[in-house]
């Protein structure tokens, strides 16, 4: 081989090489609505004796929604007095179990099914989605115990939207889901999913939480524009499919991957999916160290997550401010968790170990 070919050749090496490098730091992230999938998510709990009755209360998965969500049915067995329980205000379903004193080793397993899709909303042309009821309109524009509508909240939702100049309620909530972005930021010294209690940070100024805390803030933001917004609780099931390690269940085990989502109801386009917390979560867990907000996989989650999901994900429920019935310890801010309780106490849903629940996932159809 001449010594030109050599050098040719070690050219068109190098340049594929550098090609291929580019073609990786272009991350993709975009979902897009295709086959649906089928799942298959096993929660099993159980509660050591304390001598003295023990109750938990369970979430099912309660949502159906044409696009990209169906329930297909949840079964279970216990060695207590189970019952089917629907939250009258929201329509979340958990069930409720019940063992006496006698009962050295209570215990409850329930199997959940359900399909699901990706999702994205093309929000450059105008749709024809029907618009809410009244009802609807009232409950998704209210405040919750934790996520207050006015004074403070409202006067910072006026000022993001005045600096950004946002008319539409497009621009507003794009103006929202930026500032969210740009002003919070993930703090992992928060456990499991932070508290939802937005009236408290805004109170202290701390705007670092979890997904639960950073998707309440935008919730509370859009309804204090009189937009509908809400959270939907629920849980990753699966690893996701365009690569981003910290956006996906990575082991069949996903007792810790409880994630709370966002929606927004725009004129035309129904409830769009939006996911402000997801992105600064990118920010800090995709890589060790953490990713400049300008990194690609940053800004291309950013760019999706304004308009799309991936259906790597259950969703249980909508609800807020949540009464279990029969518990001496009063209400929970949203019921992502199992929630559990003996003769001493509300014990630590967080701590599934200590708890002792297990939840797992499988896909059983493409």
């Amino acid at each position: 081989m001449h010594r030109r070919d050599i050098l040719v050749g070690g050219a068109t090496i190098a340049i594929a090489a550098s090609l291929s490098r580019a073609a990786r730091s272009q991350a993709v992230f975009a979902p897009k609505p295709g086959p649906w999938r089928t799942f298959e998510v096993v929660s099993q709990l159980k509660i050591a004796s304390q001598g003295s009755p023990a109750q938990a209360w369970v979430p099912l998965p309660s949502v159906n929604e044409v696009d990209w969500f169906r329930t297909f049915d949840n079964t279970w067995k216990s060695n207590g007095k189970a019952t089917l329980e629907t939250h009258p205000k929201y329509g979340a379903s958990m069930v409720h179990v019940e063992w006496p004193t006698s009962e050295q080793s209570a215990a409850v397993e329930i199997t959940s099914r359900f399909s699901t899709r990706d999702r994205a909303i093309d929000l450059s042309r105008s749709g024809k989605a029907a618009p809410l009821s009244a009802s609807e309109q009232s409950l998704y524009t209210s405040p919750t115990k934790f996520i207050p509508t006015d004074g403070i909240a409202r006067e910072l939702s006026n000022k993001v939207v005045a600096d950004a100049k946002a008319t539409s309620d497009v621009e507003k909530a794009r103006a929202i889901y930026d500032w969210i972005i740009d002003n919070t930021f993930r703090d992992a010294r928060v456990r499991g999913c932070g508290a939802g209690d937005v009236a408290a940070m805004l109170m202290s100024g701390n705007l670092g939480g979890k997904c639960a805390d950073l998707n309440a803030l935008f919730v509370g933001l859009m309804r204090a524009q009189g937009i509908p917004a809400r959270d939907v609780y629920g849980i990753r099931v699966a690893p996701s499919a365009f690569g981003y390690k910290s956006l996906g269940a990575n082991t069949a085990t996903i007792s810790r991957a409880q994630h709370c989502r966002a929606e927004v109801h725009l004129a035309g386009f129904g409830w769009v999916p939006m996911d402000p917390a997801d992105v600064r979560k990118v920010v800090l867990e995709e890589a060790p160290g953490g990713l400049a907000i300008d990194n690609d996989k940053v800004v291309a989650a950013r760019k999706a997550l304004f308009g799309s999901w991936e259906a790597n994900w259950m969703a249980y429920n909508f609800a807020h401010d949540v009464e279990l019935n029969g518990a001496k310890d009063g209400q929970v801010a949203f019921l992502m968790y199992p929630e559990a309780e003996t003769g001493a106490g509300r014990l630590d849903c967080l701590d599934p170990d200590t708890f002792s629940y297990t939840i797992t996932a499988k896909q059983i159809f493409a």
